[in-house]
């Protein structure tokens, strides 16, 4: 799928955001989290034909770097964060494909399991995402 330069980098930072509000959504983010976001975005995401748009090492700052600005800032809730990438996906429903999908399940499903298991508040945003990426693109 060929997007712009601009787009592919807003997916990126949004997936930063998303990938905080999986982390953060029990009020915390530890080092654990923080190691496994950056190992996941390097093993998973670096290989998408949608980061072709801009260089590997754009789109990997992209969504480390807004990752570890929303860790460190603390300003911004999870359900803001995920509320933001929910937003961008309404916008932008053509870059979700399914292998798309599969993967940002499957990756916050391993941010969220990275420390002491899932919790409760994980798994319910978990089943939210679930349901918002099931959604038919319109």
């Amino acid at each position: 799928m060929k997007v712009s330069k601009h787009i592919a980098l807003q997916f990126c930072q949004n997936l930063g955001k998303l990938f905080y509000a999986f982390a953060a959504v029990d009020k915390s983010v530890n080092d654990e989290e923080i190691s496994t976001v950056k190992r996941l975005v390097e093993k998973y995401w670096l290989q998408q034909d949608l980061i072709v748009s801009c260089s590997q090492n754009d789109a990997k700052n992209a969504i480390i770097d807004t990752f570890n600005w929303l860790c460190k800032d603390m300003e911004y809730d999870a359900q803001t964060c995920y509320n933001s990438f929910i937003n961008f996906k309404k916008q932008n429903n053509f870059i979700f494909t399914e292998d798309i999908k599969k993967l940002i399940i499957k990756t916050v499903g391993k941010i969220s399991s990275s420390f002491s298991g899932q919790n409760k508040s994980e798994l319910i945003l978990l089943a939210k995402l679930n349901i918002e990426l099931k959604k038919l693109n319109t």
